[in-house]
């Protein structure tokens, strides 16, 4: 979800995400020892929209604008080749990225107070994060294993709204793409 440190989670949290279980096994030791979403139980995924509205705001005419709003999109393929890297981030990149791009850009665009990252950064980068908060030589040892790993492929059928109850994160709703 965030790549930020679990303690800056509060309850009441949302985010929409891709699950990858295809990558969990390639990236799950990693992540659990590398990545604070991962402890505090987000799976390997690709975020399409955090922080998304408070939930208390979710209702049932946001759940069914979402529905309708996700479900327009037709479901996708990701392959995963490379990894990339932030300042102290590595992460797998998804190939191609627009319709993850597309999704993060129309829900922004209906929930315009709901920006990418807050509006901390301009540039929509859909990312799978192993690990956050790592020097360089963390990050180049992992990216050595995990590029003995690549590529992998995933299949998208869905984008689940998760919530941060003040511990951990759950899934709330899972959002059908169109098959």
């Amino acid at each position: 979800m965030a790549d930020d440190s679990t303690s800056r989670f509060q309850a009441g949290q949302t985010g929409l995400i891709v699950r990858i279980p295809d990558a969990e096994l390639a990236v799950r030791a990693w992540r659990e020892r590398f990545d604070p979403s991962a402890q505090a139980g987000v799976p390997a995924h690709v975020t399409v929209l955090f922080p998304f509205l408070d939930e208390s705001r979710i209702d049932a005419r946001v759940r069914s604008a979402l529905a309708d709003t996700i479900g327009s999109h037709h479901a996708f393929d990701l392959r995963f080749e490379r990894c990339g890297r932030f300042p102290g981030v590595l992460y797998l990149a998804p190939e191609p990225d627009t319709q993850l791009r597309r999704l993060t850009e129309v829900i922004a665009d209906r929930w315009p107070e709901a920006q990418p990252y807050g509006g901390q950064f301009t540039e929509i980068v859909p990312h799978l994060t192993v690990a956050d908060g790592q020097d360089d030589a963390v990050l180049d040892e992992i990216e050595a294993d995990l590029l003995g790993r690549l590529p992998l492929t995933a299949g998208v059928s869905s984008v689940d709204l998760m919530v941060h109850d003040g511990a951990k994160w759950q899934e709330r709703t899972s959002f059908a793409l169109l098959g």
